[in-house]
């Protein structure tokens, strides 16, 4: 029996990276959430018309459709789910570029599992970032 606490969160995973997706899968239902992994945006993109997810973590840089191209295809729905762009580039214009598009967050791998859990908790309730002066 789940022990009283925040509720389960479903969240989609899209990245390029098998071994990483695997990784967040595993951290994300350690916490009790329901994790959806996906390769390729179009698959995510597919499931995010039929399912409701609560958040979204989008690999920036993948070969075909991009995190860009996600991003770029969900800013045309405003009821889409937050989003927390994740990369292993450390071009600042990465970070700008998804923020510009709509992400909630953007950060950089490796994800420190915290960080990742607390940015997630604050795009779900519709908090600001941290660091994000009012």
């Amino acid at each position: 029996m789940r022990a009283m606490g925040p509720p389960a969160l479903a969240i989609a995973i899209l990245d390029d990276d098998e071994a990483f997706r695997r990784a967040l899968s595993r951290l994300l239902r350690a916490h009790d959430h329901h994790a959806f992994a996906y390769d390729t945006g179009e698959a995510l993109l597919r499931d995010v018309r039929m399912r409701k997810f609560d958040c979204l973590l989008l690999d920036l840089d993948m070969p075909g459709m991009s995190g860009f191209d996600v991003l770029a295809e969900l800013a045309r729905n405003p009821a889409s789910p937050p989003v927390i762009a994740i990369t292993g580039n450390d071009d600042p214009d990465f970070a700008q570029r998804a923020l510009g598009l709509g992400a909630f967050a953007c950060q950089r791998k490796p994800v420190g599992a915290a960080a990742l859990l607390e940015t997630i908790g604050r795009a779900c309730a519709g908090l600001r970032p941290a660091g994000v002066a009012p």
